[in-house]
């Protein structure tokens, strides 16, 4: 699937956003996504939120907000998004990113845009330990796909639990066998669900999200999805530095 940097040159991005009650924290990511110029548009799914998410939307007039009443999770949020993008990429964000910066998404997008990789995924700072020892987040929310590997799935993508949605991508990805990049972004860290929801309730969050995890695959089977998505690397070095695109 990876083309020549004259065509990759011409490719538009999409970027998608879901986000649930995500308001103290979306207009950060929000203000970098809107004004990057290789974002041709930005999509939030607002995946019914109970807070003033959309309105902390709203105040972005070049963002397109998608609304539902009713929280269905992210794997239907995105589904979503990727049926209404218009453009041949899709970069994917959290809502909840801090510390992003123009230069990330730069950097994210530049192996795909090049011809490098097929697909590129970050790897924050406060990625689980294990995967920074590795180079690679296997669960990252943060990537650069192919519109048209998702678009064929969007029905099963539906179908899945709340948060299998990277684990579900990953076997696409090993499926087509499409090279990866990992982008490394040593400033930006991710909220987690206890800083969100207090300790208690944020523990129960997490342990859903793994329940969700291991409905899609089991366990052996993520540990072997890891070392083949390993293998896919395309910068084995590990890092995929900001760049002029």
């Amino acid at each position: 699937m990876t083309s020549s940097s004259s065509e990759q040159s011409n490719v538009r991005i999409s970027c998608i956003i879901c986000a649930f009650n995500e308001a103290p924290r979306i207009a950060a990511v929000l203000a970098v996504a809107s004004a990057h110029p290789l974002l041709h548009e930005v999509i939030v799914v607002d995946d019914g939120s109970t807070d003033n998410t959309a309105e902390i939307v709203k105040r972005f007039p070049s963002v397109k907000c998608i609304s539902y009443p009713v929280n269905r999770g992210k794997s239907f949020a995105m589904a979503t998004g990727v049926a209404n993008a218009q453009c041949d990429l899709l970069m994917l964000l959290d809502a909840d990113l801090r510390g992003l910066a123009g230069e990330h998404i730069t950097a994210l997008a530049a192996p795909v845009l090049s011809g490098k990789a097929d697909v590129s995924l970050s790897l924050r700072q406060n990625s689980l330990l294990i995967f920074r020892i590795i180079g690679l987040d296997f669960v990252s929310g943060e990537r650069v796909i192919r519109k048209e590997l998702l678009s064929e799935a969007l029905s099963e993508i539906r179908r899945l639990p709340r948060f299998g949605l990277e684990v579900f991508m990953n076997s696409l990805i090993i499926e087509h066998g499409l090279s990866i990049a990992v982008t490394r972004w040593p400033q930006v860290t991710q909220a987690r669900k206890t800083e969100k929801l207090g300790y208690w309730r944020g523990v129960r969050a997490e342990w859903r999200m793994i329940a969700d995890l291991l409905q899609v695959t089991y366990p052996l089977v993520l540990i072997s999805q890891t070392y083949r998505l390993l293998s896919l690397r395309a910068n084995r070095t590990g890092t995929a530095r900001p760049a002029q695109v």
